[in-house]
């Protein structure tokens, strides 16, 4: 019998640990369609959902598969989907509306090397900004990304938990090669973890106000069929649901839908630092190939450079204040990517020439390994240090 103290032990694929955590998480609605490589996600799913007293529908594209998301999280479901790079883009007008009619769900792209169709079974990290500026128009966003396995349960479970609070769409972005392999991992039933339900409205239906601002920034969040109704849009609103055009409806709107993101980055901005404090080159990298990374900080440092990591977990918002805090110390940035650069852009903009920002991108389907990133390392004259 497992226990916090004797967890049972898994050997557990990165898609697999996706829907363990996300049924912990409380997950109850899975709509999808099959696309490499996120296929395993719903395939378990289609298992383990009727076992939970859940639903699972396999649909007929992408796009219905989000919206089919977002009518059971309307009816008080927490609710996901799973898809890559092409399946991914064909959700994006249903991301803006659920931006727009704060609707929770977790979406998981596990991304694939494009664009297009690309090749479905190689990894790529190419999926970055799309994740952040896929929809159209001004939005927030909350991107996570895993470089576990592990990181995927726990990420998921971190995901719906964002997304319930702060009635939001979140991405899980993951690579490819972090959603395929296995790895051990502890999992205890009793495990002591937040699971955060999104907040029900306190007052009788005919007082409820459905987009009504408060300090917190996040109105109370009825369920259909539970005797509250409510007009619900992708229109901009006031604060009953009903479409306007006034300027002074519109922008408090906006303001708001950002300002409760803006208002709890300490909460949502993860990162982890790693052999940080005396490091004067900084390896800036997330996936799985902060993995080669610190296997390439682990040789340098056998010869004396002093280097270290920071692996960003929450991609979007951008952890500003962490790369600022390495900043302080570091001479040199080092940013590794399976793509062209898509986040190398903002370390150069937080940056501002505070520390020469090298990039080491890599887009033929091949992931980046512990050996180029020790070479971009060692390429730097010990002299200019």
């Amino acid at each position: 019998m497992a226990t916090k103290k004797n967890p049972f032990e898994f050997l557990l694929q990165g898609n697999e640990a996706i829907v363990l955590g996300a049924l912990k998480a409380g997950c109850r609605f899975f709509a999808g369609y099959p696309i490499t490589p996120a296929t395993e996600i719903l395939e378990l799913f289609s298992l383990r959902l009727p076992q939970e007293d859940g639903y699972f529908i396999q649909m007929e594209d992408e796009i219905a598969s989000l919206g089919a998301v977002l009518g059971a999280s309307l009816a008080g479901l927490k609710s996901m989907t799973a898809t890559s790079g092409p399946g991914f883009s064909l959700m994006q007008e249903h991301i803006g509306f659920a931006v727009m009619a704060e609707i929770p769900c977790v979406i998981v792209d596990v991304m694939r090397a494009g664009p297009s169709t690309g090749v479905p079974t190689f990894p790529s990290q190419g999926d970055v900004m799309q994740a952040r500026w896929g929809t159209h128009g001004d939005h927030p966003v909350i991107v996570l990304c895993p470089s576990s396995v592990r990181e995927c349960y726990d990420l998921t479970i971190c995901a719906f938990n964002f997304s319930e609070k702060y009635r939001v769409p979140v991405i899980l972005l993951v690579d490819e090669v972090v959603a395929h392999m296995r790895e051990k991992v502890l999992i205890s039933p009793d495990e002591d973890i937040e699971i955060y339900e999104r907040k029900k409205p306190s007052v009788p239906p005919e007082w409820y106000i459905p987009y009504e601002d408060d300090l917190s920034g996040v109105p109370a969040m009825a369920s259909f069929g539970s005797g509250y109704r409510y007009h619900v849009t992708g229109l901009t609103h006031d604060i009953r649901g009903f479409p306007t055009t006034r300027p002074d409806e519109i922008g408090p709107l906006i303001m708001r839908l950002f300002r409760k993101i803006s208002q709890n980055l300490r909460e949502i901005e993860k990162a982890e630092f790693y052999l940080t404090d005396d490091a004067e080159i900084i390896v800036f990298a997330y996936g799985c190939v902060a993995r080669a990374a610190k296997g390439a900080i682990g040789e340098a440092r056998k010869k004396g450079i002093k280097v270290g990591m920071l692996r960003p977990i929450t991609l979007w918002p951008f952890i500003r204040p962490f790369l600022e805090k390495v900043l302080m110390k570091a001479e040199y940035i080092i940013v590794p990517e399976m793509n062209m650069g898509q986040l190398s852009r903002e370390v150069k903009r937080v940056s501002q020439g505070k520390a020469k920002v090298i990039t080491l991108n890599k887009v033929d389907g091949t992931i980046i390994t512990q050996e180029e990133i020790f070479h971009e390392i060692t390429r730097i004259d010990p002299c200019q240090r």
